[in-house]
């Protein structure tokens, strides 16, 4: 984590910067990249210690600012709520990424990978009795049906086969 530091009316010494950084090492696990970058602005009127703590972490601002007669202790209250706010985000992003991923998209065992939500779903399925028939039989069946395509199992070789309307008017087999 990168810190800049602003004094107002005041000098930032080495010990209040060494009090920040220590306060900013417990907390560091939380914000576990290196593109995080505080800003501390310490300000003093009168006897009035404000301490301000601004946090740039993924594209998100965390501000916490508090006033007390010490500096440190100003300092070290900024800081806890900077940590409470951090939490807070941490948590809605996982919260995010963990239910906008669909059951769907995720691997299975064998290690192939789903196809994408893209894809094409099946809408509506129907259940056919498969009788056997000969293709001829099929064809007969198909032409007085609404229906473009015909499941049946043939009576000779006892195999499924499709029989399917072709646009030109003919009829199509497919066997396996």
């Amino acid at each position: 984590m990168k810190f800049e530091y602003t004094g107002r009316h005041v000098e930032v010494t080495p010990a209040i910067r060494r009090h920040v950084e220590d306060h900013f090492s417990k907390i560091d696990h939380i914000f576990n990249d290196t593109t995080a970058r505080a800003h501390i602005i310490i300000e003093v009127e009168k006897n009035r210690q404000m301490g301000e703590v601004l946090v740039h972490w993924r594209e998100h601002t965390l501000t916490a600012r508090d006033i007390n007669a010490d500096m440190y202790q100003a300092l070290t209250r900024a800081i806890a709520k900077i940590e409470k706010q951090a939490i807070k985000l941490k948590k809605r992003i996982i919260d995010r990424k963990q239910s906008a991923r669909p059951l769907a998209t995720l691997a299975p065992d064998n290690g192939r990978v789903e196809a994408a939500s893209n894809a094409p779903r099946i809408i509506n399925a129907r259940r056919y009795t498969v009788k056997p028939m000969t293709p001829e039989e099929a064809a007969l069946r198909l032409s007085a049906d609404a229906n473009q395509f015909l499941v049946f199992r043939d009576a000779d070789t006892n195999r499924l086969g499709v029989l399917y309307k072709r646009k030109d008017g003919n009829y199509g087999l497919i066997e396996p």
